[in-house]
């Protein structure tokens, strides 16, 4: 196969499948040629990035990850997608294991913010403990001039509580209570737009976006990354 890519996903699957979705759903196809060539890694079995990330006592992703980046690059995909936020804790370390490049959903997300909300100023961040904790957003959000803005203790538990409790454990998205971490960012913390920094909140927008606050999903971000350069090395 030529002109493909990789998806290293399963963190977790659900997530991974609404990538899968929003990937082919923002492809441009009237027949099944025009669809995009990829591999896809559901490598489900990955240790929890947040775990890790708050106690190195706990199973390290970073092996199963490096495998992964490993066994793929020998395939010489075009490109890597990893559609897991926190997973980029250890982008770094994955990229020095391979010459293919690997897109950075976090510096991709912050990047599309100006087609977004061109007037933003407040930018405001809802993921799991683990990406709060590492702060690979924030630089990113701070050095594009954005002022950052971090959900309270409250609001972050309950973005925990969704992520976990409801997507994770049970499929399910709880509604209410997404609509609510929403309301409480953009109307009691003043902000301009929310990422949603969490492939799991990315599921929660997809079964729950009707609601009017402002949000960029980075998930849908990666996608839209990745078709712009599947189709450009495809025409090449």
């Amino acid at each position: 196969m030529k002109n493909f890519f990789t998806i290293i996903g399963g963190m977790g699957t659900e997530a991974t499948e609404t990538f899968i979705h929003i990937l082919n759903d923002r492809t441009q196809a009237t027949k099944d040629q025009d669809y995009l060539n990829y591999i896809l890694v559901n490598h489900s079995t990955v240790p929890d990035r947040t775990d890790y990330i708050l106690d190195h006592s706990k199973p390290n992703p970073l092996i199963p990850l490096a495998e992964d980046v490993k066994q793929q690059s020998a395939l010489h995909p075009d490109f890597f997608a990893i559609p897991c936020n926190t997973a980029h804790y250890f982008y770094d370390e994955l990229q020095k294991l391979t010459d293919v490049p690997i897109l950075h959903m976090p510096k991709e997300t912050v990047a599309a913010i100006k087609d977004y909300a061109p007037n933003a100023k407040r930018v405001g961040l809802i993921a799991t403990e683990g990406t709060l904790h590492d702060q690979i957003y924030d630089h990113e959000i701070i050095n594009a001039g954005y002022e950052l803005v971090k959900p309270t203790d409250k609001i972050a538990d309950q973005t925990m509580t969704l992520i976990y409790d409801d997507i994770k454990a049970k499929n399910e998205v709880d509604e209410g209570l997404y609509h609510l971490i929403l309301s409480q960012m953009v109307e009691s913390l003043k902000c301009d737009i929310v990422i949603l920094g969490c492939t799991e909140l990315s599921v929660a927008q997809q079964r729950a976006g009707n609601h009017d606050y402002p949000v960029i999903d980075a998930q849908t971000v990666l996608a839209d990354k990745c078709i712009e350069l599947a189709e450009a090395n495809r025409a090449k």
